[in-house]
């Protein structure tokens, strides 16, 4: 037992046997995440008495650690004078997230018992929509005049720490609002206490407009290896700033979005939070293609019902080729949807991918077709055989490899959602062209493999 789950299994007995003393010392040297994480394990009773037993602070640090459906669970189970201190101490942008996420009736109330200026800021980042930068940040932030003093900063930081979202960074604005500057702590704490603002800040800000998809937000900020980043209107005046956290959340949400497209479910809707049917009729209309490219891939194969009835064998490699194929196929698929974001795909980023994924098929191919060969010949002491299959996998592999590379590219430049469509497509082509390039091979040597 390690001591996380020791921990976790001790703070159980002092809950059960409600020693409050050593339950309150144990939860001060807990971390929010294992916080999380031994409320989740708890039933609804034991959830209820562990938080009465918490301070108002303790919850709101395990709301903010929460997801958005815990989170909701915890507020409905606080009492109403208690919701308003609480929402006051979480981060304002967790505190929108968390309103943004519920019934316009539900969030109104939760305002109204907000107080008046905490709440009409919060109004303010709730009108910015929630796959934007806008809707990403918060601002809450520590910005100083270009003429103060670098001991005025630190005075400045001293007081802001707490209500701020992060210190690591100043941003430096005009009386107006406009960002021209910004400062690290780093640089900060190295500068001589009676220098200026202005004389030690950098004043090439990479910023973001307000209205900016979160996604590139996301590439900006791996971009960079920033721990911020400042979001700014049109007339360059500094709104809040987007942190390292939420991009990470953001990171999780989009990749979960791709491996549901991958998968043919388009909608972002959570699988655990809708209907049986629902789930169901998402994944009809693609099973339904499937189906169909299985009664094409069957009608193929009717075609060729002379050369399997004269070599029976070929049937136990196709499933094998096939397979292969499609792998071949979803690790080009895989590179090229994670390289697409953070690449300009023209032309010759088109080129480039196509030329490196093709040799690297072409090797690919090369191995696995010579040691398919040397395995029929060996094991099966069928050597012209072993030669045609081979012959057929190098084929098959090769082109699984360009199509997996080249249709997301192609359905990019198109403005089609690669991850939604490039599964269906490259099915599709696959199934059917290394049918046709198996059996095809297969019969134009029927001779050679028929006679001895």
């Amino acid at each position: 037992m390690n001591k996380g789950t020791q921990e976790s299994e001790r703070l159980l007995n002092h809950l059960r046997r409600k020693d409050q003393a050593a339950f309150r010392q144990l939860v001060e040297e807990m971390q929010p995440y294992d916080l999380e994480q031994f409320f989740l394990r708890l039933n609804e009773f034991e959830r209820r008495r562990f938080l009465y037993l918490l301070e108002t602070e303790e919850v709101a640090t395990l709301l903010e650690e929460c997801d958005l459906h815990t989170q909701r669970h915890i507020i409905h189970s606080l009492g109403k004078h208690q919701i308003a201190d609480v929402l006051a101490l979480m981060s304002r942008d967790d505190v929108v997230d968390l309103l943004g996420s519920m019934e316009s009736a539900e969030r109104t109330n939760l305002l109204t018992q907000m107080e008046h200026r905490e709440a009409a800021k919060v109004r303010a980042l709730l009108d910015y929509p929630e796959d934007s930068a806008g809707g990403l940040m918060t601002d809450e932030f520590v910005s100083i005049h270009p003429k103060a003093s670098v001991q005025d900063a630190v005075s400045l930081l001293r007081h802001k720490a707490e209500e701020s979202e992060t210190i690591y960074y100043l941003y430096v604005q005009q009386s107006d609002g406009t960002l021209v500057g910004v400062l690290s702590l780093r640089e900060l704490i190295l500068a001589e206490p009676e220098q200026s603002i202005e004389e030690i800040m950098v004043e090439r800000v990479i910023s973001v407009p307000v209205n900016m998809d979160q996604e590139e937000v996301a590439r900006i900020m791996s971009r960079y290896h920033f721990l911020a980043l400042p979001v700014i209107d049109p007339s360059r005046r500094l709104l809040g700033i987007v942190t390292v956290d939420d991009i990470i959340d953001v990171l999780i949400q989009e990749a979960e979005e791709d491996i549901q497209h991958l998968s043919g479910l388009t909608s972002g809707l959570d699988e655990q939070a809708v209907s049986s049917w629902r789930s169901a009729q998402k994944r009809i209309p693609w099973l339904m293609l499937l189906l169909a490219i299985g009664l094409a891939t069957a009608n193929l194969i009717n075609l060729f019902q002379p050369t399997i009835a004269a070599v029976p064998a070929l049937t136990a490699f196709m499933p094998m080729v096939a397979g292969m194929t499609g792998n071949a196929a979803t690790q080009s698929l895989a590179l090229i949807i994670q390289r697409l974001p953070h690449e300009r795909t023209g032309v010759s980023f088109m080129a480039k991918m196509l030329k490196q994924e093709g040799l690297a098929g072409f090797l690919v191919s090369m191995v696995c077709s010579f040691l398919f060969v040397l395995l029929v010949a060996l094991a099966f002491h069928q050597p012209r055989l072993g030669l045609v299959i081979g012959g057929a996998m190098f084929a098959t592999l090769l082109l699984g490899t360009l199509i997996g590379t080249l249709i997301p590219l192609l359905l990019n430049r198109m403005n089609i959602d690669p991850t939604a469509a490039s599964g269906p497509v490259i099915t599709t082509l696959n199934d059917i062209l290394s049918l046709l390039i198996y059996f095809g091979l297969a019969t134009l040597f029927i001779d050679q493999l028929t006679h001895p």
